[in-house]
């Protein structure tokens, strides 16, 4: 068992000033701030559901819109997870949810690959959730596959209330991911490659 899978990243730029700390070995603990009220109850969902410790801190040009400051938190959420992971060596690399939540069902499934790849198939029928414009999780998902190295499918089956589809999507994803990070005994802190390298 490695120790230690902590990372802090903090990045600024004119848009934004974010700082994230990850321990994927922790228990799913929280502190989250960005500005966007639904957009931390999202991050401290992910938090909990992943069992990944996460601070967020992120100061954005929110009085343009909210656009920078959660693509950027994406971005940096995920340089932190490939960060945490080192080589990616001995994980499980693959993992898989399905999230209900009362009419709603969404699935996920990713693989840690340092290849980068995101389907998005999820359709949102406000342009709104609170404050929050719906276009923005796809953005979010992407910023973090892109910069996580992770190939990510995410995908709500079916549902109606919005707030439930984007909550499904995150917890899938959260779920999805603690499986993958976990370490596999099996792989004797060896990359679950053929290839030999991840």
């Amino acid at each position: 068992m490695t120790t230690n899978r902590t990372a802090t990243v903090t990045r600024t730029t004119k848009e934004t000033d974010i700082s994230v700390t990850v321990d994927l070995d922790g228990t799913g603990k929280s502190d989250i701030e960005t500005g966007i009220g639904f957009f931390d109850h999202m991050l401290e969902a992910f938090s909990k559901h992943s069992a990944i410790d996460l601070t967020v801190r992120c100061k954005g040009d929110l009085h343009i819109d909210m656009h920078h400051s959660v693509e950027d938190t994406g971005i940096v959420i995920g340089q932190a997870i490939m960060k945490a992971l080192g080589d990616f060596a001995g994980i499980t690399r693959f993992g898989h949810a399905y999230v209900p939540m009362d009419e709603t069902l969404s699935r996920t499934s990713l693989d840690l690959c340092k290849r980068p790849y995101l389907v998005w198939k999820v359709h949102f029928s406000r342009d709104k959730i609170g404050e929050m414009d719906t276009e923005l999780f796809k953005e979010f998902f992407h910023a973090l596959a892109g910069n996580g190295g992770m190939c990510l499918h995410v995908e709500n089956l079916y549902g109606e209330n919005c707030h439930h589809i984007a909550e499904s999507c995150f917890k899938a994803t959260a779920r999805a991911l603690r499986a993958a990070i976990a370490e596999d005994p099996k792989l004797g802190g060896k990359p679950a490659s053929t290839k030999g390298s991840l």
